[in-house]
């Protein structure tokens, strides 16, 4: 049975591993919601050029497979790059910051940061966007009646409730983003995909690597819908 067991050496890769794929999701998920956000307002309002170009933003990420997104961003940006620029980039780099030390990261992760970031935005917007949408037009009516400008009926009245109607489908976004962080092992991030791959081919342990792997995912999932129903019953509406 002992020998069945992953050695905590392997152990240390799958938690390393998994440390990288919460930092790069929670990432991506704090950066697509604010672009998102911008996105659905700009489709909002609905200005000619800008919400054509949106628009085009919203179809290109949206009907284009992540990985190929990710290998533009990792193979085909970088080759535009002028001579030694890729060579800075994957030479590490630290600052310090006050008491900090911040480390530059490597470019497969700056490439699966921008491609995981972009595609996962698109989502996120159009579902701010049916939020906003299921807002009654009487209500917008109603606080315009009331002497609110448009921007006074955006903060007050109808982002509130778009954000409480939108909460459960961009949360589903970033459990999304969780799985979808799987594919940067493609361009070599060692996330937590990555290290069960590895472990599994020193140890030919495919079975114990890959339920390990599992298992972290599942409790990273879990964990974001037990924050969501507890989000659900901070923001539902007073009595």
């Amino acid at each position: 049975m002992i020998d069945e067991l992953l050695a905590p050496r392997y152990l240390g890769w799958l938690l390393h591993g998994f440390f990288n794929t919460v930092v790069l999701a929670a990432v991506v998920c704090a950066c697509a919601t604010l672009v998102g956000f911008v996105l659905c307002v700009l489709r909002a309002v609905d200005r000619g050029g800008v919400s054509v170009a949106v628009r085009a933003y919203l179809s290109v990420f949206r009907n284009t497979p992540l990985l190929v997104q990710l290998f533009f961003w990792y193979f085909g940006v970088s080759s535009l790059f002028p001579e030694g620029w890729l060579e800075w980039l994957n030479t590490p780099h630290t600052w310090r910051v006050v008491a900090l030390h911040v480390m530059w990261p490597p470019f497969e992760y700056l490439a699966g940061f921008v491609g995981l970031t972009l595609y996962t935005s698109a989502f996120i917007a159009e579902e701010l966007r049916a939020g906003v949408r299921a807002v009654p037009a009487g209500q917008v009516a109603a606080g315009l009646a009331q002497g609110f400008t448009p921007a006074q009926v955006w903060r007050h009245i109808v982002m509130p409730q778009a954000l409480r109607i939108a909460l459960g489908p961009v949360l589903g976004q970033y459990m999304n983003a969780i799985k979808n962080s799987s594919l940067t092992m493609a361009i070599g991030l060692a996330e937590l995909s990555y290290a069960s791959r590895q472990v599994e081919t020193e140890t030919f342990k495919t079975f114990q690597a890959f339920g390990v792997a599992t298992a972290l995912y599942i409790a990273m999932i879990v964990l974001i819908e037990w924050g969501g129903q507890y989000l659900r019953r901070r923001v539902a509406y007073p009595h």
